[in-house]
């Protein structure tokens, strides 16, 4: 998958989102087992992600561990700098494409960014699940948050410094791409941060600790928009189902670096990305959708929820149905806030 940065990176001043109520959980994943959740496909490749990236993707960057500072178990996906399949160093990206995959909502992450300078190009992201049907840029994409642009790198705003994007077209060289970038006034690098990101059939708006700090702006803004030509029809495009995508980059165009050597980011060792929870939430909207070929114990109800309906110490079991995550015990059914259903 192509990305083509160089016309995209602006500031622009947004509105304030509304109020998000209506919105239930439908999935939650807190990695706490010890291996990787079905969901979940490890990516091995050392195509460089059509960015000229450095890193070989394999199993040997992705893992499931404790986050050494808070103790909280995670998703780890680690940069090592390693001589492996023809490239100067190892990576780790996952994606849910054709296990898990929706449209519409509320999607949140709470991740925690390694240090980037330089030439590091961690993101959480998502594509069209049709992506195998009609390859990029046709199926579409959304790049929820990135860090790591060259621009902060020749700044010294590194750790501060992210963007969302998104990027559709008819073909690899004829993207339209609409970006912004923001210098927050913190760190955003080795401290968790949620992410979240409201999409609906008319707009997309993405927010940095939208949960502790309310009042800030959306980082990311766009409209939906029709548009004759198929191959550009955002309303279209980016209302299908999308799946997924966590990885952590090493070099290329993003960061503007291109031999091993020079990411002085990796120079005392490897760097993580640790990703503590993803959840997604819907209003039960007619035009939304939630698709999981995973079992129903590979789901991980919200423990708020959990804790409601054990009350009586009966071990609950979590089940998918309709594309909605419930509860059952006791021979009943409860949602994920502990109300009683049929």
């Amino acid at each position: 998958m192509r990305k083509l940065y160089t016309l995209i990176l602006t500031m622009i001043t947004l509105p304030l989102l509304a109020a998000d109520d209506g919105y239930s959980l439908v999935w939650n994943m807190d990695f706490t087992g010890s291996s990787l959740p079905a969901c979940w496909n490890i990516e091995t490749n050392g195509d460089g992600g059509g960015n000229n990236e450095l890193q070989y993707y394999c199993d040997r960057g992705v893992s499931m561990g404790v986050e050494p500072t808070t103790g909280k178990h995670c998703l780890i996906l680690t940069a090592t700098k390693e001589s492996y399949g023809n490239r100067d160093c190892t990576s780790g990206r996952v994606n849910t494409k054709g296990k898990l995959y929706y449209t519409y909502g509320k999607i949140e992450a709470r991740i925690k960014f390694p240090q980037t300078a330089n030439g590091l190009w961690p993101a959480f992201w998502q594509m069209g699940n049709n992506y195998d049907q009609v390859g990029w840029p046709r199926c579409g994409e959304t790049d929820i948050i990135e860090l790591g642009h060259q621009n902060a790198f020749a700044a010294g705003t590194q750790d501060r410094y992210f963007n969302g994007a998104m990027h559709v077209g008819a073909k690899w060289d004829a993207v339209w791409s609409e970006a912004n970038s923001v210098t927050w006034s913190y760190s955003v690098e080795d401290t968790f941060h949620i992410i979240t990101m409201y999409w609906t059939p008319t707009s997309i708006d993405m927010f940095m600790d939208h949960d502790s700090h309310p009042g800030l702006q959306p980082y990311f803004h766009a409209n939906l928009e029709p548009n004759d030509d198929a191959n550009y029809n955002r309303q279209v495009i980016f209302g299908k189902p999308n799946f997924l995508i966590a990885n952590l980059a090493v070099g290329g165009n993003f960061p503007g670096i291109f031999t091993v050597n020079q990411i002085t980011a990796l120079a005392n060792g490897p760097r993580s990305m640790y990703i503590d929870w993803i959840r997604i939430y819907q209003r039960g909207d007619a035009n939304e959708s939630f698709v999981s070929n995973v079992p129903s114990e590979e789901i991980e109800a919200e423990p708020t929820a959990v804790e409601q309906v054990e009350a009586d110490g009966v071990k609950p079991t979590k089940i998918l149905r309709d594309g909605q995550l419930l509860i059952q015990r006791g021979g009943q059914t409860y949602d994920m806030q502990g109300n009683s259903i049929q």
